[in-house]
């Protein structure tokens, strides 16, 4: 379990600069980003030492282009459960954690239940995966698939709320 900033604590304006910096490269020296938010190289370090202690901070990634790596194919898949149970939602949920196809899960309000962002290379490779993972799972009602034609946008930065 991570720690949380002490309770007297609210992120301040530097703090925000510092992940917002990081988010979209944390791949700065420590120098560099100090430099960049204002800060001495020691200050700098402190916070971000805190904030990553705070666990506001989760992970630091590398973020590869998979289309430079192989062929990829993008889709959308929209869940909707036969029940609307708990205990068979944490069983689907345990089933998408253990699908390396599957890059994204969202529980949602509406028409469907789950909405999930799969990377395949193909849509053979995407059949394998509905027979493996939705064809198997007993609780899916339906699903339904949209391709992906073209990625307008993606950002995975985090809105960090001024009032922390």
């Amino acid at each position: 379990m991570t720690a949380s900033l002490p309770k007297n604590h609210r992120i301040d304006a530097i703090d925000r600069r510092i992940l917002d910096v990081l988010q979209q490269d944390a791949g700065w020296t420590n120098q560099a980003l100090a430099e960049r938010v204002g800060l001495s190289p020691s200050a700098c370090h402190a916070r971000v030492k805190r904030l990553r202690g705070s666990g506001l901070i989760d992970r630091v990634v590398a973020m590869l282009d998979p289309e430079a790596i192989a062929a990829c194919l993008y889709v959308i898949v929209e869940v909707t459960m036969e029940r609307d149970d708990k205990r068979l939602y944490r069983a689907f949920e345990k089933r998408v954690l253990a699908a390396a196809e599957i890059k994204q899960c969202y529980m949602v309000t509406g028409d469907c239940d789950f909405m999930l962002i799969v990377s395949v290379p193909d849509m053979d490779a995407y059949d394998r995966f509905c027979d493996r993972v939705l064809y198997a799972e007993p609780n899916i009602r339906k699903f339904r698939t949209l391709l992906s034609r073209h990625r307008v946008k993606f950002d995975i930065s985090a809105t960090i709320d001024p009032a922390r």
